[in-house]
């Protein structure tokens, strides 16, 4: 018998959204961090290079195989970030859009496909990235610790991404 938890999110198999955990205070350069499904298991490393004159991070699946590059680039409009593939392409863009008194706004320009906005409380971790992801601390009791839902069909790792990306943006002294 499954738990309530996974009856409450249509279980693991029924092709429902999918909960990730990630702690807060994590993503800053030189560190390694993983991110945990919401079982507890180690799903995606990000690998923090610290000998490099840029900022970068490499998002690995768990046996180590590079899915995206994260890298500050130095001669870019300073409110964006991009992400790129194991190719070296394009994957996403992501932009700070509008900062207003009560709520930032995002944007992230995927190539050949629709942007997605992303709105809601970016400082607390409670905010939605289109009508794919959502980013909350309501999933997760734990001190420091947010959830990130990916809808079925997404491409979770890049989700994920986006959000790393909005975190260190949105965090800078970290």
């Amino acid at each position: 018998m499954r738990n309530r938890r996974e009856e409450r999110r249509g279980g693991p198999a029924a092709g429902s959204t999918t909960h990730y955990k990630m702690r807060q205070q994590m993503l800053s350069i030189g560190d390694d961090f993983w991110i945990e499904n919401d079982r507890g298991e180690k799903v995606y490393k990000v690998d923090g290079k610290a000998l490099r004159v840029r900022k970068t991070l490499v998002f690995e699946d768990r046996d180590g195989h590079e899915l995206f590059k994260i890298q500050e680039r130095m001669l870019r409009v300073k409110d964006s970030m991009e992400i790129e593939d194991a190719n070296g392409k394009r994957a996403a863009m992501v932009k700070k859009a509008l900062i207003t008194p009560v709520r930032e706004r995002w944007s992230v320009d995927l190539p050949g496909a629709a942007d997605m906005e992303v709105q809601g409380n970016i400082l607390d971790h409670e905010y939605k990235i289109g009508h794919v992801g959502e980013v909350s601390k309501k999933w997760f009791r734990i001190a420091d610790t947010y959830g990130i839902e990916v809808a079925p069909g997404q491409n979770d790792a890049l989700i994920l991404a986006v959000a790393v990306v909005i975190d260190m943006m949105s965090h800078p002294g970290r």
